[in-house]
């Protein structure tokens, strides 16, 4: 696995991208695919920042907050709900899902903030995914697949 993770990084690391393994369960693991610029944009925003150190993150860097996110996730069988802030959910919505207010839309999440903000962006996933999955079928490589950002 490590070597694979290793090639893996070599291949998207032009591209922007960075694969993390945050969790290893008996043959498995769980793999952390991200753009370290982006992330660190998503976890400078005010709430984010807040949320996390709340929760006891280091948010001095990016990777002291993914160092956290795997001390959290090896502690306990579920996933800590700040999780959504690494995945890019808007920083409102997982402060909402925390708070456990009532939401007003699901969709690949649940909405606390700007409802329909999320609904085209709900339809701009769905649209992305649907063309990639077009091109996966179709023998496209996932290097390829994979845009530089």
């Amino acid at each position: 696995m490590r070597e694979s993770i290793c090639q893996m990084n070599r291949m998207f690391s032009k591209k922007g991208v960075r694969v993390l393994p945050l969790r290893k369960r008996e043959n498995r693991a769980l793999l952390y695919v991200f753009r370290p610029k982006r992330l660190q944009k998503d976890l400078e925003h005010h709430v984010a920042s807040r949320l996390l150190q709340e929760r006891g993150y280091d948010c001095k860097t990016p990777h002291r907050c993914i160092a956290c996110l795997i001390k959290r996730l090896s502690q306990c069988e579920d996933f800590p709900h700040e999780i959504g802030l690494f995945l890019g959910y808007p920083p409102e919505d997982v402060d909402g899902f925390i708070e456990n207010k009532c939401c007003k839309c699901v969709g690949c999440w649940k909405v606390y903030g700007n409802e329909d903000a999320a609904r085209k962006l709900f339809a701009k996933y769905k649209k992305c995914t649907a063309v990639y999955c077009d091109q996966w079928a179709k023998g496209r490589s996932i290097e390829r697949l994979t845009l530089a950002g």
